[in-house]
């Protein structure tokens, strides 16, 4: 994780807060990380998604394991 961090003031939900903290079981930062990098994980499985059909990929098995022996 970046070292990095910056400082914020929110105004959030009270009752959404408490929940998250419930299921994540963590206080209030830990419990935003969390939130923030699964926001993270579903963009990027999005984008993943939105090439299914958009790509080409070949693949030899066969090719493959020929280099893994030299």
């Amino acid at each position: 994780m970046n070292k990095k961090l910056r400082r914020t003031t929110t105004n959030l939900p009270a009752q959404l807060l408490e929940q998250a903290q419930k299921a994540t079981g963590r206080g209030i930062t830990e419990t935003i990380i969390e939130g923030l990098t699964l926001v993270r994980r579903s963009r990027a499985a999005q984008l993943a998604n939105d090439l299914i059909g958009k790509v080409s990929f070949k693949f030899n098995a066969e090719e493959s394991r020929e280099r893994s022996r030299r």
